[in-house]
C-alpha cells in the first residue's frame, strides 16, 4: 500500500501492546456512535474557539464528515461511496482484501485528521485525539488491526484533503476585499465594529452536489425606496416593529426565539473604552448539534449517525454557497442601516447585524436545507428537544419536526432585526430546493438502512 505515511501517529507512542488480553468483541465494543458524537462536538468546540465564519465552518464540517463516512463505508455493503457522486471526488483507497480492519477506528481517525488539518488549534485536536485513543486502547483491539485501521483512515483522510485542496478555498484567500460604494441601496458595514464583508468570493468555492452556485437563484429583493408608502419601506417598518407587539408574552417569546437562533460566532461588546467579544457556534454548528440530538434520540448506529452528519453537512455546505452567491449579487443594505438613516437614529437591533449583505437570509437557506436532509433520514414528524444552546445559557426549545425548527430559525432573523421578510421567505424556498436536490442526487444507500 502506497499510503504508508509513516506510523508517526502521535498517540500511538503512548500505547503499549505487550501483554494485552484478547477481546473477541472488540469490533462490537468500538462500534459505538458515542465516540463519533463526541469527536464531532470537539470539532465544533474548536471551530468556536478559532472563530471561523459560518461558510468556512460548513466547509470544515463537510470535509471532515465525508472523510469519516468514506473510511467507514467499506464495512457496510448497503452503503455506497460518494466518489463519482460528489463534484471532483475520485475513487478512494480501498482496504486490502483478506485483511481485518476496525472501520469505526479508521473512521474516527480520518475524521479527526481532516478536522485538525482544516482548523487552527491543532494542539486542542491533538490532545483530544490522544485522550480518545487512550480510552479506545482499553477495548483491546489487536495490534495489527489497530495499526492497519489507522493507516487506512490516514489514507482516506489524505485523499479527502487532496480533493479539498482543489475547491478554490486557498485561492479565494488572496482575492480582494469587498468594495462598497455610495449607492444607498447597497450594503455597508454596520456598527459596532464596521467589519468588512465576510467571504465575498464564496460563490467561487466548488460545490459538492449543486451543479453551480446559481442553480437555485432566488427572486431578487424588493426594490429599494425611501418613499414612506413604498413596499421596501413597509418591509423595513415590519423589522422596526417586530418586537413592538401589545402582548408582552408574545414580545418575550419573539425575543427568546431571536436569541436562541442567534448563532453569531463573534459578538462584540463595547462599554465605554472597553471592548470584549463572546464566541459561540455558527448556524451550521447549531444544525450539527441538532443532528447529534436526533441520532441519540433515535439510538442510531455508528453508521447511521455518520450518514446523518455527512448528508446534513453537505446540505449546509452547498446551502451556504447558494446563499452567498445571492448575497453578493443583490448586495442589499441591512435594516439597521436603513432604520438608523431614515427612521430612528437610536434604534438598535436585538441581534448584532452580521457583516455581509442582507438578501437572502443565511439562516433561512441553510436551516431548511439541513431540515430536508435530516427529515430524509429520521422522518417527517420527528419531535425533539433542542438543547444545543444550553451551554450558552439559553433554555432548550421543543420542536415538532425539523421543518418546524427551520421555520423558527428563519423568522428569528426578523425578530432579531437583521432581515426583511423577503430574505426570509425566499431563503426558505431556496434552502428547500438545495436540500431536496442534495437528497435526490446523493445515493448513500443501496437499500433502506436500519439502526
Amino acid at each position: 500500500m502506497h499510503w504508508k505515511v509513516g506510523l508517526y501517529l502521535i498517540v500511538l507512542a503512548a500505547i503499549t501492546w505487550s501483554c494485552q488480553p484478547t477481546n473477541p468483541n472488540y469490533q462490537e465494543d468500538i462500534n459505538d456512535a458515542a465516540y463519533f458524537h463526541e469527536s464531532m462536538k470537539k470539532l465544533s468546540d474548536v471551530i468556536v474557539y478559532d472563530i471561523f465564519s459560518p461558510p468556512v465552518a460548513s466547509r470544515i464540517y463537510a470535509y471532515s464528515s465525508i472523510a469519516g463516512y468514506e473510511a467507514l463505508q467499506p464495512d457496510y455493503p448497503e452503503y455506497q461511496t460518494l466518489a463519482g457522486q460528489i463534484n471532483g471526488l475520485e475513487p478512494l483507497p480501498q482496504p486490502e482484501e483478506g485483511q481485518v480492519y476496525c472501520h469505526p477506528l479508521a473512521s474516527l481517525h480520518a475524521f479527526l485528521k481532516v478536522g485538525k488539518a482544516l482548523t487552527f488549534s491543532e494542539d486542542k485536536m491533538d490532545a483530544y485525539q490522544q485522550e480518545l485513543y487512550q480510552r479506545l486502547d482499553s477495548i483491546h483491539v489487536p495490534e495489527d488491526v489497530w495499526d492497519r485501521s489507522l493507516l487506512y483512515g490516514e489514507a482516506v483522510a489524505d485523499h479527502i484533503l487532496e480533493w479539498a485542496d482543489k475547491d478554490m478555498y486557498k485561492q479565494t484567500r488572496t482575492y480582494p476585499k469587498f468594495s462598497i460604494n455610495d449607492d444607498p441601496a447597497r450594503w455597508q458595514p454596520t456598527p459596532p465594529d464596521y467589519m468588512d464583508g465576510i467571504e465575498p468570493h464564496w460563490r467561487e468555492i466548488r460545490t459538492l452536489v449543486l451543479e453551480s452556485p446559481q442553480q437555485f437563484t432566488p427572486p431578487p429583493p424588493t426594490e429599494f425606496s425611501t418613499e414612506k408608502d413604498s413596499k421596501f419601506m413597509q418591509e423595513t417598518m415590519e423589522v422596526y416593529n417586530a418586537l413592538a407587539v401589545a402582548d408582552t408574552a408574545e414580545q418575550t417569546e419573539r425575543r427568546s426565539i431571536a436569541k436562541f437562533w442567534d448563532c453569531n460566532p463573534y459578538v462584540s461588546h463595547h462599554t465605554g473604552h472597553v471592548m470584549f467579544a463572546t464566541k459561540k457556534i455558527t448556524p451550521g454548528g447549531h444544525w450539527i448539534g441538532i443532528t447529534k440530538i436526533a441520532c441519540e434520540q433515535d439510538e442510531a448506529s455508528f453508521m447511521k449517525s455518520v450518514e446523518a452528519y455527512t448528508l446534513t453537512s453537505i446540505a449546509l455546505f452547498d446551502g451556504f454557497i447558494s446563499c452567498w452567491d445571492e448575497k453578493y449579487r443583490s448586495n442589499l443594505i441591512r435594516p439597521e442601516t436603513v432604520i438608523n438613516k431614515y427612521i430612528d437614529e437610536d434604534w438598535v437591533p436585538t441581534l448584532q447585524t452580521p457583516p455581509f449583505p442582507e438578501h437572502t437570509s443565511g439562516h433561512s437557506v441553510i436551516s431548511r436545507a439541513a431540515a430536508v436532509a435530516l427529515t430524509s433520514i429520521f422522518g417527517d414528524d420527528f419531535a425533539f428537544n433542542d438543547t444545543t444552546e444550553e451551554e450558552y445559557g439559553l433554555p432548550a426549545r421543543q420542536f415538532k419536526s425539523f421543518y418546524h425548527a427551520s421555520n423558527e430559525a428563519a423568522v428569528s432573523r426578523l425578530y432579531g432585526g437583521i432581515h426583511y421578510r423577503p430574505a426570509i421567505d425566499y431563503g426558505v424556498a431556496q434552502g428547500e430546493k438545495v436540500g431536496e436536490y442534495v437528497v435526490e442526487e446523493l445515493q448513500l444507500k443501496q437499500q433502506l438502512s436500519s439502526k
